[in-house]
C-alpha cells in the first residue's frame, strides 16, 4: 500500500478502514463483519464523507468499496432499526447520497464495488449505483426486503429496471430470491466473477489502475455522459448537456492538450489533476 500526500486529511472513520493501494486510488472497506458489514447510522454519514472527500481530493482518481470477512454487506442494521421502533431515539436520514453514500450518489468519480460475499439489501443497492461490478464467485446478491415487512427506498428499484428490465427486476424485487455471482453477471448487474483463486480486491485494484492511467478529466465527463443516459435524459437531450455544459471546460483545460500533444509525439501523458 502507499503512503500518497493529501491537500486535505481523510475523514475519521470508525466502522471502515481505509487504504490506498496507488497513490490515486482509495480502497473503502466495511469493517463490521460479525455484523455481516451492516450499515448503521453513523456508518452511512461516514461512508457519505468518505466519498465526497475522493471527488475533492484532486490526487485521487478511483474508489473500490469492499467487505471485511465473508459479506460485502447485508445491508441496514436492522437491530439499530428496531431498537428505533421500540424506544425513543429516531433514526437518522441517511445521505442524500443514499445507502453508504452510494446508492443515490451522483458524484464526480467512478466507484468500483469489489463484493467479496453476501450482498443483499440496502448492499445490493450500493452496488446497483455504483460504476463497475467485480465479484467473488462465492458472492450472493438478493433484496430480502419483502421477507421483512420493508421496502428497499434507497434508489434501487427504478435503477434496477433500467439494467435488467421489467420481468426480472419483479422477480428479484417481489419474490426476495437470490442471485449467484454468474447469474448477476448474466443480468448485467456484475461486470466480471473473479474466480476462487484470484482476490476480487486486488482485480479491482487493476481495472481501477487502468481507469487511472486515463485523462481524469475524460473519465469524469465521459462517466457523466454515460450517467445522464441511465438516469432517463434523451440522447440528444443529453448529449446538448455534455457539449454546452460540461465540454468547454474540459476543452479549456491542461488535459485535452496534453492528450493530443502526447499523441502526436508518441509518448506517454503526463496527466495533471482534474479541474473539473
Amino acid at each position: 500500500m502507499s503512503n500518497p500526500q493529501f491537500s486535505t486529511q481523510p475523514p475519521s472513520t470508525s466502522f471502515t478502514k481505509i487504504s490506498f493501494p496507488t497513490p490515486r486510488i482509495l480502497l473503502v472497506t466495511l469493517s463490521r463483519p460479525k455484523q455481516l458489514n451492516c450499515i448503521n447510522t453513523a456508518g452511512h454519514k461516514e461512508l457519505g464523507a468518505l466519498w465526497a472527500w475522493l471527488d475533492n481530493e484532486p490526487s485521487l482518481r478511483v474508489g473500490i468499496i469492499t467487505g471485511e470477512g465473508r459479506a460485502f454487506c447485508a445491508g441496514a442494521d436492522l437491530k439499530e432499526w428496531n431498537d428505533s421502533q421500540t424506544d425513543s431515539t429516531r433514526r437518522s436520514a441517511i445521505p442524500s447520497s443514499g445507502f453508504g453514500g452510494l446508492s443515490r450518489r451522483s458524484g464526480k468519480k467512478p466507484i468500483i464495488a469489489a463484493v467479496n460475499g453476501i450482498c443483499f439489501g440496502g448492499g445490493f443497492e450500493m452496488t446497483i449505483n455504483v460504476d463497475l461490478v467485480l465479484a467473488s464467485h462465492t458472492a450472493t446478491f438478493g433484496l430480502p426486503e419483502v421477507k421483512r415487512g420493508v421496502v428497499a427506498l434507497a434508489g434501487a428499484l427504478p435503477r434496477l429496471v433500467r439494467t435488467v428490465g421489467k420481468q426480472r427486476a419483479m422477480e428479484l424485487c417481489l419474490t426476495g430470491r437470490v442471485l449467484e455471482a454468474n447469474e448477476a453477471k448474466e443480468w448485467g448487474l456484475v461486470n466480471a466473477v473473479v474466480g476462487e483463486r484470484e482476490s476480487v480486491v486486488a482485480k479491482a485494484v487493476v481495472w481501477a489502475e487502468v481507469i487511472s492511467e486515463n485523462s481524469p478529466d475524460s473519465v469524469i465527463v465521459s462517466r457523466e455522459g454515460v450517467k445522464l443516459g441511465w438516469e432517463g435524459m434523451g440522447a440528444d437531450e443529453g448529449s446538448e448537456w455534455l457539449i454546452k455544459g460540461i465540454y468547454p471546460r474540459i476543452d479549456a483545460g491542461e488535459n485535452m492538450k496534453e492528450g493530443v500533444k502526447a499523441f502526436v509525439e508518441k509518448r506517454a501523458p503526463r496527466w495533471v489533476p482534474s479541474k473539473l
